[in-house]
């Protein structure tokens, strides 16, 4: 099986914090791989290591065959860079980053006009050519950045945080893209805090505080790892009746998911007992039933468990 990026026991340490603690992890070639986790927790940090602007304190990695820590060079000519930021500058017109993207890049001059049309159908910015980039939507400038990463027709494309302050249909229209570029072989590495995203992605990890509490397929997590049953219950007072679950012994966690409260529960919860117990506390319980795990259930599960084993560990040492 060959693997676009095989990264081992990564790690990176600034002065005394550990942003990256012994990571791991295969991408097929011609796969999205999703890093899930919130803000802050080492996936830029990992991403910049891939490419080589910052070396791991401890660790391996190979992008393509090219070990991370000495073939930076040739690594950074294979990929595409995207980040939340889209790296483009606003007083361009479209036109002038695509040329400007197309130099740093090396594409072939023979290349550029063709390599341009391709990317300004993708954007759907046919016409808009010579329109300062700043005047742009966000999700046109978001695809615009997309194209200018791609460019140089990369065999692997690293996208960070790609889809923060855009609107919901632009979002949908850029994965779209993403699956398109996939089926043609490009490997994605992407970052996000949407747990929507990664049901996208054909296998995530999620990383938490710099380390990786599951790697998986987003069905295989939502059927595996939770030891228990997602309860779903529409209320007429939320608040108070997450405050209440959360009191009884059987219930792990609850919390506030669309219209409704999703509960996390110990295995067998009977539902009469549960509804029974909201109602004689004066809540008019709408409805309740069991639900199939979402990944944002997963995650809430799994930093439940490392918060209760870091504690534990805490005790222990003193």
């Amino acid at each position: 099986m060959e693997y676009a990026i095989e990264i081992e026991n990564l790690t990176k340490i600034f002065d005394k914090f550990t942003a990256v603690n012994n990571v791991g992890f295969k991408v097929k070639k011609g796969d999205v791989f999703g890093f899930l986790g919130p803000n802050g927790s080492g996936k830029t940090t990992v991403i910049r290591m891939i490419m080589g602007l910052i070396s791991p304190t401890s660790g391996t990695g190979k992008v393509l065959g090219y070990d991370i820590t000495t073939d930076n060079e040739k690594i950074r000519s294979h990929i595409g860079y995207m980040s939340q930021k889209f790296s483009l500058y606003d007083d361009l017109t479209v036109d002038e980053n695509l040329d400007f993207y197309a130099g740093v890049y090396c594409v072939p001059k023979g290349k550029i006009d063709k390599k341009k049309k391709e990317i300004l159908e993708m954007a759907d910015l046919i016409g808009k050519e010579n329109m300062i980039t700043s005047n742009l939507s966000g999700g046109w400038k978001q695809r615009l950045a997309l194209g200018c990463s791609i460019i140089h027709e990369p065999e692997i494309l690293l996208l960070d945080e790609p889809t923060g302050g855009v609107d919901p249909i632009a979002r949908r229209q850029f994965w779209d893209v993403i699956y398109d570029l996939s089926k043609k072989g490009v490997t994605v590495l992407v970052t996000t805090h949407y747990m929507d995203e990664a049901e996208h992605c054909n296998s995530i990890g999620f990383l938490y505080y710099g380390n990786i509490l599951s790697l998986d397929t987003p069905n295989a997590m939502k059927e595996k790892i939770i030891d228990g049953d997602i309860v779903e219950i529409k209320v007429n007072n939320t608040l108070k009746s997450i405050e209440l679950l959360k009191e009884k012994c059987n219930v792990r966690d609850a919390s506030v998911y669309g219209a409704g409260i999703h509960v996390m529960t110990k295995p067998g919860v009977n539902l009469i007992e549960l509804k029974e117990y909201l109602i004689q506390n004066h809540i008019n319980v709408i409805s309740i039933k069991k639900v199939r795990p979402t990944l944002e259930d997963v995650f809430i599960f799994l930093v439940e468990k490392e918060n209760k084993i870091k504690e534990l560990d805490f005790r222990y040492e003193l």
